[in-house]
This record gives structure tokens, C-alpha cells and sequence, in this order.
């Protein structure tokens, strides 16, 4: 990809990208706690179903687009694809329901679900104590930001340590900006930090030499890094935080056939295989838990 492209596909993703800033869904924040699992582990997830879902045959799921590679549209298309939308078919076909999926704003969300409106929500969101006062959460995935450098990684950068007296650019109000800017109270020689409006504008930063590193969540980051050579990712990631399925704190039984559909996906390969085809193997976790988050 040529700088020119590469700098309109930026643009274009931006946009996208800043409804998900607006959101928060990764700096947010009834059931059991520490993943305990109420359901007999001998059933299978059709099996524990309730059986008005099994009645009724749909599973109802809602998300919010603008969050690339979680969820999104196809290109040319208002067809939803990406990570939530695949596991969401995948979990609807374990329960032997029909997916329904609806795009949403992000901050009806959760209204949407306490009201009846939706099943579940899977939409990149933080499993956080202020949303369990609301709902519970089946965690699925388990994130955080990563450091992004220009392609070959000019300045041998290995940690969030060796950021320490250099030039870097963090998006402002991300969780990614007080990933820096707790590290750099520790930094015996400062950071000299500036802040973008978006991640992609941060990396136009690196582009011109204005900065050499950014913190950038890290679904993002793989995409950025796979759709524009320049740059490369480090592998570790910080402030991680589990993402949850929400469900309704009245719907137990549901939440617990989740879990299990969950579990069974993860245990035969098919829930790593989901992420590894999106690029984002790194935030898999070996275990279905219940609000686990902190």
C-alpha cells in the first residue's frame, strides 16, 4: 500500500472509529461472580436453555457498529460482520437458535436489553462494575492497548519501559492515554507526550517523525497493523480488561446456557478459530467466566 493510500484508508477508518472512542467501550465500566456456574455442567447449552427462547426459536442479539474488527459493516453493505457477529452465529447455533442481529447505538444498549427489547449484547463492551449494576456478563474476550512503532521498530522499543524520554502520542480521554501517563510517573527521564483526536491521527504522527510510539487498543491495532505495512505491533498488551456478553440480570438461565455454548466453542477450537480468522488470537481466553471483570 502506497503512503497515499494508506493515509485515505485512515481517514476513512477514523470516522469509524470515533464512535467507538465516544463509546468507551474499552475504558468503562446479580450473578455470580469470579465465573461461577450455577448450571448443572452435564447439560448441554440447548438443554439449558429456558423455554421461552426455546419457544420462540430466535436469539436476539444486539451491537453497535464502529468498533473494526469487533463489529462492522461489510463494505458496500448493511450486512454486520467481524468478530462479534461471528460468535454470535456461533453461540445461537450451539443454544439451536436462529440469530437475529441488530445494529444499535451503543448507549441504547443496555436500556435495550433490560427492557426486553434484545437477548444479549455483544458489542466490544468492558465487563465493569458499573454496568453489572444493570446486567451480567458471560466474558469472552480479555484486552487491552498495545504499542504501536513504524514498521522494523526503529528505536528497539520491547515495553512500555523503554517509552521512557521519548516522543509519544496517545489519543485523548482513551484508557490508552493513562496507560502512558501512569507509566510516565514512573519514568526517571519523561515521555514527552502529545495527544491526537484518534488513534489513526496518532499514527500519522508516527508517519512524520513527530512521534515514535503509540498505545492503541489492541483489536485495533491488529487491524491498523494488517492493513498498512508501516507500522507493526508489540505483542504485550496493558490494562487489560475482559469484554462481556450482557444479559439481562433476569435471565439467568439464559446467561447460563451462554456460558456453556461459550465454553463448548472454546473447549472444540471453534471460538479461537473466530478470532485467529480476525487477527485478534491474542485476547482469547481458555475459560468462559461470569463478571469477572473488576
Amino acid at each position: 500500500m502506497t503512503n497515499l493510500r494508506g493515509l485515505r484508508w485512515l481517514a476513512a477508518l477514523a470516522v469509524a472509529l470515533l464512535a467507538a472512542t465516544a463509546c468507551g467501550r474499552s475504558d468503562q465500566g446479580g450473578g455470580p461472580s469470579s465465573g461461577g456456574v450455577s448450571a448443572a455442567e452435564g447439560s448441554t447449552a440447548a438443554e439449558l436453555l429456558p423455554a421461552r427462547y426455546k419457544k420462540s426459536g430466535v436469539l436476539r442479539v444486539a451491537t453497535a457498529v464502529g468498533y473494526p474488527p469487533m463489529e462492522m459493516y461489510k463494505p458496500g453493505t448493511t450486512e454486520l460482520t467481524g468478530v462479534d457477529p461471528d460468535l454470535a452465529q456461533a453461540i445461537a447455533k450451539r443454544l439451536g437458535l436462529r440469530l437475529e442481529l441488530t445494529n444499535a447505538a451503543f448507549d441504547g444498549l443496555i436500556p435495550g436489553l433490560t427492557s426486553g427489547r434484545f437477548d444479549l449484547v455483544m458489542s466490544s463492551m468492558t465487563d465493569s462494575p458499573q454496568r453489572r449494576q444493570a446486567v451480567d456478563f458471560v466474558d469472552y474476550f480479555r484486552t487491552g492497548g498495545v504499542i504501536m512503532t513504524k514498521k522494523g521498530n526503529p528505536e528497539g522499543i520491547t515495553s512500555i519501559e523503554d517509552l521512557c524520554g521519548k516522543s509519544v502520542v496517545l489519543a485523548k480521554g482513551s484508557s490508552n492515554l493513562d496507560i502512558g501517563q501512569r507509566q510516565n510517573a514512573e519514568c526517571g527521564k519523561k515521555m514527552r507526550i502529545s495527544q491526537s483526536e484518534d488513534a489513526p491521527t496518532g499514527l500519522l504522527q508516527l508517519d512524520s517523525g513527530r512521534a515514535v510510539a503509540t498505545i492503541v487498543d489492541y483489536p485495533v491495532a491488529q487491524l491498523f497493523a494488517k492493513k498498512n505495512k508501516a507500522y507493526q505491533t508489540l505483542p504485550r498488551q496493558y490494562g487489560a480488561a475482559p469484554w462481556g456478553i450482557a444479559v439481562a440480570k433476569d435471565q439467568s438461565g439464559l446467561r447460563d446456557a451462554v456460558r456453556k455454548a461459550l465454553q463448548d466453542l472454546i473447549d472444540d477450537g471453534g471460538y479461537r478459530k473466530i478470532l485467529d480468522t480476525w487477527g485478534v488470537g491474542g485476547s482469547a481466553v481458555s475459560r468462559a467466566t461470569v463478571n469477572d471483570g473488576r
